[in-house]
């Protein structure tokens, strides 16, 4: 039976309802006021309540990938690129099972490779480069994973962001801040950076955070980002750093 013009009109919105909407546009007055308070955005009393805060939501942040020893982070890091860490943590057994050191897997083959990974995306790249990194660690640093950033970004598929990862979690040396999706996100809605690019908010977040806390402040921020401050519809009424927070993308705030 064809629908009417008239039952296909949308129905009034209430008071209560034009309240709502009205309220979405309005900035959230308490945490400006309260970022006005702490001297602005990068303040340094400003940073510090942030990091207090995430600090008691997060008190023990640790990285999410499975590994046993700092060749598994590395693999696993690589692999983790546009997916999730459940699903690398479902293929890396199997994986090194197969090829269980560095040397095993320099002499793999890519077919094989991408089999054990397919699942992970971007197989034939990550394939490429989990040999080519294998060949690397084997040949030039004697099946060991360096442990400075100059020689580990010099490993096939190791980009800034993984050699920090593997860093920071392995050797807990601190020679730059992880900077995924998450953390990109999130640095910038809170206005601690502006940069259009993972490096660049890098740099900013280096200069604003204590390098004492480089480390734990990745860890915490992608906590966070899959827990509260996800990318549509953020938890803001759950968040901690709600007042903290004022940001354009905010669903809630006090």
């Amino acid at each position: 039976m064809p629908v009417s013009k008239a039952a296909k009109k949308s129905p009034k919105k209430t008071v209560a309802q034009k309240k709502a909407v009205k309220k979405s546009f309005e900035p959230p007055q308490t945490a400006i006021a309260r970022t006005k308070a702490l001297g602005g955005d990068r303040s340094p009393e400003r940073v510090k309540e942030i990091l207090k805060a995430l600090d008691e939501a997060y008190p023990n942040a640790v990285c999410a990938l499975d590994h046993r020893s700092p060749w598994e982070l590395l693999v696993a890091t690589i692999l983790s690129a546009q997916c999730t860490d459940v699903r690398v943590n479902m293929v890396t057994p199997k994986l090194f099972e197969r090829f269980p050191t560095p040397a095993a897997m320099a002499k793999a083959e890519i077919p094989e490779l991408i089999e054990l990974i397919r699942t992970t995306g971007f197989f034939n790249n990550k394939a490429k480069s989990l040999k080519g990194a294998a060949e690397a660690i084997t040949n030039r640093f004697g099946s060991k994973v360096p442990e400075t950033l100059d020689e580990l970004i010099t490993v096939p598929g190791a980009a800034r962001k993984t050699a920090n990862v593997v860093l920071g979690v392995s050797f807990g040396k601190a020679e730059g801040v992880v900077v995924d999706t998450h953390v990109f996100r999130i640095a910038h809605r809170l206005d601690l950076a502006k940069g259009d690019s993972p490096q660049a908010v890098e740099q900013e977040l280096m200069k604003i955070l204590p390098h004492e806390k480089w480390i734990d402040f990745s860890h915490q921020v992608i906590h966070h980002g899959r827990q509260v401050c996800i990318a549509r519809s953020p938890k803001c009424k759950d968040c901690n750093l709600e007042t903290l927070c004022h940001s354009k993308d905010k669903t809630w705030w006090s």
